[in-house]
């Protein structure tokens, strides 16, 4: 038997094969495919030259399978189911029957992260979800679909084989306990007079307080540097510390803990932020699923977190 030069076979001879090894003539495996009989016999002809072998012979009126197309016949079947299966749109997700594990990786917690988890367990009660910070491997693990949705702050180039989308830019507010005495005379003497609270994440982006290089406005003092966002609302409760950050993360605490909000003297433009996924992932159903919910999640709690501190906003020495 001669060698079958691979490159040189179209699959649909393939296809063609199956259909009459099926119908057991041309004109039935020409119905079946929706061709002439004239294409059919073309492909059979083109497929024995291929092959070296007549593959199907005409017996009594009916098409007889030889014995290498029986062989034949068995190898291939797989191998078009499973290019079929490969081709095919993926299966509907169905959270309410999942089991699946997700992995978010977000350094905004708080009333996103509670928000995320309600509606996740309403409609998916046997999903995990893995809520992570974001580490400089984050960009790596999503690339690679270990992690199903980051959220990034700043202007990162992110890395080939990443989608995303634009979030709602952090708008900055400083934050203090009631009775603070900066409330009393708030401007850049109390800005630099009084110490701050700063969160340090382990990631490459930039702070805006970095970024202001000439910027004349009044420089902070650091007074504590912790490493998460979940103790910062009884740390600014209990001390005269002022922690600067963006609205989302702080307007629930600012209500659970009585804080005050104060616009900073100090230029801090809107901060960018994007959420990202693995490209391999994007039309993956269930990956699709757990990206709508995290992103609109955001930004409904985004919106209400500016209202509600626009609502609390008073003038300097107010």
């Amino acid at each position: 038997m001669k060698e079958i030069q691979l490159h040189r076979i179209d699959l649909n001879l393939l296809v063609v094969f199956e259909a009459l090894m099926i119908g057991g003539s041309v004109v039935a495996a020409a119905e079946r495919l929706g061709k002439t009989p004239s294409a059919v016999s073309h492909a059979l002809a083109r497929l024995r030259d291929q092959v070296g072998d007549p593959l199907m012979v005409k017996v009594g009126g009916r098409m007889q399978p030889s014995p290498f197309a029986l062989d034949l016949i068995d190898n291939v079947r797989p191998i078009l189911r499973g290019l079929k299966r490969a081709l095919s749109l993926p299966e509907p997700f169905d959270p309410a029957t999942s089991t699946r594990e997700f992995r978010v990786a977000c350094p905004v917690t708080g009333r996103v992260l509670s928000e995320v988890m309600n509606k996740v367990h309403r409609a998916a009660p046997g999903v995990k979800l893995e809520w992570l910070s974001a580490p400089r491997q984050v960009y790596a693990a999503v690339a690679e679909g270990l992690v199903d949705i980051a959220h990034l702050g700043g202007e990162i180039r992110l890395l080939d084989g990443l989608d995303v989308v634009e979030a709602p830019s952090f708008v900055w507010t400083s934050f203090v306990r009631a009775g603070h005495p900066a409330l009393s005379h708030w401007g850049p003497e109390a800005w630099s007079r009084y110490p701050h609270v700063q969160v340090t994440i382990a990631n490459d982006v930039r702070s805006p307080f970095d970024r202001r290089g000439t910027d004349p406005s009044p420089d902070r003092f650091i007074g504590a540097l912790i490493s998460e966002f979940s103790s910062l609302g009884p740390l600014l409760a209990n001390s005269d510390l002022i922690g600067t950050f963006p609205r989302i993360l702080m307007a629930w605490d600012m209500q659970t803990y009585g804080l005050r909000p104060l616009v900073p003297p100090i230029d801090l433009p809107p901060f960018r932020t994007r959420f990202f996924w693995s490209s391999r992932l994007a039309n993956d159903p269930a990956s699709m699923w757990i990206r709508d919910i995290v992103i609109d999640t955001y930004t409904e709690l985004h919106d209400k977190a500016g209202r509600m501190v626009a609502r609390a906003l008073r003038p300097a020495g107010g």
